[in-house]
C-alpha cells in the first residue's frame, strides 16, 4: 500500500485511543478522515473539533460520498469491532483497502527510524516520556500513544516525517508488523491469556518481537526480564542504574548512571518506582539514538505525565483523587506502592472497575490478592469490551474472593452518592473500561464535599 495514493481514511471504531491517533496523524499528513464509532466520548468530540467526521449510526447510508472511491480510500479497523458490523461488512463486500490499526503502523514505521515500546505493563508511560523527550529535544518525532499526554491534550506528539515512537502491543500479536530501530520491553506477565493461550506462549511472542532488534545494544530491558538485551533497574549494577533515589516536595529526585557518566540530581514528578524504570528506559533509549543526556534530564523534570496513569485529579492536603487505568493485577499492586509511599498514613478507597470476562476469570486470584491490600474497596460490574459474558465470571465472584474488610459491589449511579459518604481521603478509580467517563462527575461531588 502506498500511502501517497491514499486521499481519503475511515476508521471503523474512530473513537478508540490507538485508532483517534492515527486518524489524527492522517489529518495532520493532508488526509480526508472520518469514522464511525458505537458512543460519543470526550474523545470523538475532541476529533470533531479538528474536523475529523464521527457518525454513530452503523447503517452504510451515513458513509461520507467522498470515502465511495475504493481507489483512493482506505479502511482502517480494529479488533474492537465485530467482523459482522455493517461498514466492515460493506467495504469488505465492496474491495476496498482494509487494514489493521497495527498493519498501518507497520507501513509508517518501515520508512522512519522506530521506537518501539513493548511490555504487558508500562507501554503507554513509557513512550510517553521518550515521545516528550525527543520532542523537547527538538527530534523530527511523531509519537502515537495510547493516552493523552498532560501538557499536550492529545495522543499525537510531533508531526515529524523521519522519526516514530509507537506503543509495540502485544493484543493479537499487532507488533509483529513493526519495524523497530531501537525497542524496550517493560515486562513480560502473562496478559490475553484469550489470545495466546498460557504464559509461555506470551513470552515466546514478545522474544520473536525482540528478534527484530538486531543490534542488543538498542534493545532494553528492565533487570529481571529474560531476555538477551542490555538492562535497566534501580540501585541494582544494571547498565543504566538509578541510585539515590529521595521524595522532595513530592518529587523524585535520583542520579542516573550510565555505562559511560553519571548524571546527578534528575528531577521526575510522576509517583511510584515503576515510574522511574519507566522514565530510564526512555532515558536509555533516547540516549542510544544520540540526545544529550542533560538534555534529556531537562525533558524528564518537564514531562507531566498521562491522563488515566495516575493521575491527580484533586491533591490537597485533606483529600487526594487519583484515577489510574490500571486493568491488570502488576498494575493495581503498582498503583497501590505508588499511592502508600506517598501517603502511608490516609484512609485508601478503591474504587474498581474490571475489563473484560477472560481477564477477570484469568486473573481472579491476582485480581482478588491485589485488591485485598486496600482499607476499602468497592467493585463496578465487569466492562465487556469486545467480549459476550461468561457464565459465573462476574464482580460478585471476585468480590467474594477480596479480603478487605471493607468491600462492596456498585452500580455506576451508587458511585456518587457512596463517596459523598466515605470517610477516606484518598480516593483511587482504576480500570481500562469506561469509569474514566466518571471522573468528571467524581471529582466535582468531591470538591463540593471538601
Amino acid at each position: 500500500m502506498e500511502l501517497d495514493k491514499i486521499h481519503n481514511v475511515y476508521f471503523i471504531g474512530i473513537g478508540g485511543i490507538g485508532m483517534s491517533a492515527l486518524a489524527r496523524y492522517f489529518k495532520y499528513i493532508g488526509k480526508n478522515v472520518a469514522g464511525y464509532d458505537r458512543t460519543p466520548t470526550r474523545l470523538t468530540t475532541a476529533l470533531g473539533g479538528e474536523n475529523i467526521h464521527v457518525c454513530f449510526m452503523d447503517d452504510v447510508a451515513f458513509i461520507p460520498d467522498q470515502y465511495q472511491n475504493k481507489e483512493s480510500t482506505l479502511v482502517v479497523i480494529t479488533p474492537a469491532v465485530n467482523k459482522n458490523h455493517p461498514q466492515w461488512k460493506y467495504f469488505t463486500d465492496n474491495g476496498y483497502q482494509i487494514k489493521k490499526r497495527a498493519e498501518v503502523l507497520g507501513i509508517i514505521t518501515k520508512d522512519t527510524f522506530c521506537f518501539a515500546v513493548a511490555g504487558t505493563h508500562g507501554k503507554t508511560t513509557t513512550s510517553s516520556i521518550l515521545g516528550h523527550i525527543l520532542h523537547a529535544s527538538r527530534v523530527d518525532v511523531t509519537a502515537f500513544l495510547g493516552g493523552l499526554v498532560e501538557g499536550y491534550n492529545s495522543n499525537l506528539i510531533g508531526r515529524g516525517k523521519s522519526v516514530t515512537v509507537v506503543e509495540a502491543d502485544e493484543f493479537d500479536r499487532s507488533f509483529m508488523h513493526l519495524h523497530p530501530n531501537i525497542a524496550c520491553i517493560t515486562s513480560m506477565d502473562a496478559d490475553h491469556l484469550d489470545i495466546y493461550g498460557d504464559s509461555t506462549a506470551i513470552e515466546d511472542s514478545f522474544r520473536e518481537f525482540a528478534a527484530k532488534v538486531k543490534d542488543k545494544n538498542k534493545l532494553f530491558v528492565p533487570n529481571g526480564v529474560a531476555l538477551d538485551a542490555l538492562t535497566i533497574g534501580i540501585n541494582d549494577g544494571s547498565t543504566y542504574t538509578a541510585t539515590n533515589i529521595t521524595i522532595q516536595d513530592g518529587w523524585y529526585m535520583f542520579d542516573i548512571v550510565t555505562p559511560t557518566e553519571k548524571i546527578r540530581g534528575v528531577k521526575f514528578a510522576l509517583p511510584g518506582r515503576h515510574n522511574i524504570t519507566n522514565a530510564l528506559l526512555a532515558f536509555a533509549m533516547a540516549a542510544t539514538y544520540g540526545v544529550n543526556t542533560m538534555v534529556i534530564a531537562g525533558a524528564l523534570s518537564t514531562f507531566k505525565g498521562v491522563k488515566r496513569r495516575f493521575s491527580y485529579q484533586i491533591k490537597t492536603h485533606d483529600l487526594v483523587y487519583i484515577d489510574d487505568y490500571a486493568h491488570h493485577p502488576t498494575e493495581i499492586d503498582a498503583v497501590y506502592n505508588a499511592v502508600t509511599e506517598l501517603y502511608p498514613d490516609k484512609k485508601i478507597l478503591a474504587l474498581f472497575q474490571p475489563h473484560l470476562y477472560s481477564r477477570t476469570r484469568d486473573f481472579i486470584d491476582g485480581f482478588a490478592k491485589s485488591l485485598s491490600a486496600f482499607d476499602t474497596v468497592a467493585l463496578l460490574d465487569i466492562y465487556p469490551a469486545r467480549e459476550l459474558p461468561i457464565e459465573g465470571v462476574t464482580s460478585q465472584w471476585l468480590l467474594d474472593k477480596i479480603t478487605s474488610k471493607n468491600k462492596c459491589l456498585i452500580s455506576k449511579t451508587e458511585v456518587l452518592p457512596m463517596l459523598q459518604q466515605t470517610d477516606a481521603t484518598v480516593i483511587v478509580t482504576i480500570g481500562a473500561g469506561d469509569i474514566g467517563e466518571l471522573v468528571p462527575e467524581i471529582k466535582k461531588i468531591l470538591h463540593e464535599k471538601s
